[in-house]
């Protein structure tokens, strides 16, 4: 079975796939300074739950957003499953796409993998939301290239700076409040929060096709995408796994003989 892992800045999401059918999908909290044996124990556990053990997985790839978390993840596959991970971003690992950017260093591997599954799965021209830590919006063409996007900060960061910066204001839930006006302070955060959230992803969404000049498709993923797209319908999909999805499409683009 392959592996695939998605280190994000909050969670690290570990997913088993059968070919490009998903088994079983993992999450444990994001650290730059876990061991390779402390992943070990975590993930044996975890597996351990559903049934499965570390034996069962035969290959792994990996994308990353925090570099530090790397050296410790690559002893970890070579311990206990006796692999060494195909990781986006290094030399040699081909996405099948171009990220058409002015530094494309600097493009975020998951946005990269994003862009490859949507393209893949939907088509092109479209843009891809992702409410992560981070919400992003990025933009690919109808040849599946990365051409660019907007970074704005995610909606729990907002809510954790709110919380953290005005005393008299509550840590919240992420929920869609049944009116915008709200008549308390908890009702006021929500709609602020949450239609405020939408209001920003519809006007970025008209600016970009604007810009662009096509009417893109609209595709969100992240852990709040299902969320959000009870408040508009701006959404032509809605893709909770597509990061996890374009993981496994590089695996196999770059490893056609494995299974």
């Amino acid at each position: 079975m392959l592996l695939a892992v998605d280190v994000g800045n909050t969670n690290i999401t570990c997913a088993a796939f059968q070919g490009r059918e998903m088994v079983q999908q993992w999450r444990i909290a994001t650290s730059g300074s876990r061991t390779a044996e402390e992943y070990g124990v975590l993930m044996s556990q975890a597996m351990a739950l559903d049934n499965m053990k570390l034996a069962d997985i035969t290959d792994v790839i990996v994308a990353t957003v925090v570099p530090e978390t790397l050296f410790n993840i690559r002893g970890f596959c070579r311990r206990y499953f006796g692999v060494s991970p195909l990781v986006i971003g290094e030399e040699g690992v081909d996405l099948g796409m171009k990220p058409m950017i002015d530094t494309p260093a600097e493009a975020g591997a998951d946005r990269l993998v994003d862009a490859v599954a949507a393209h893949i799965r939907y088509g092109g021209p479209l843009i891809v939301v992702d409410f992560g830590t981070g919400t992003t919006l990025d933009v690919v063409d109808a040849d599946g290239n990365y051409i660019g996007g907007v970074i704005a900060p995610g909606v729990n960061l907002s809510l954790d700076a709110l919380h953290r910066a005005a005393a008299k204001l509550p840590r919240i839930a992420v929920e869609k409040p049944g009116r915008v006006i709200g008549k308390n302070t908890l009702e006021c955060m929500q709609s602020g929060i949450y239609w405020g959230y939408v209001a920003m992803i519809e006007g970025l969404v008209a600016r970009i096709r604007a810009e662009y000049g096509e009417n893109l498709k609209i595709v969100a993923t992240g852990g709040l995408a299902v969320l959000f797209d009870k408040g508009t319908d701006i959404f032509d999909f809605v893709d909770p796994d597509l990061t996890l999805a374009g993981l496994v499409e590089i695996f196999y683009l770059n490893k056609p003989m494995a299974t």
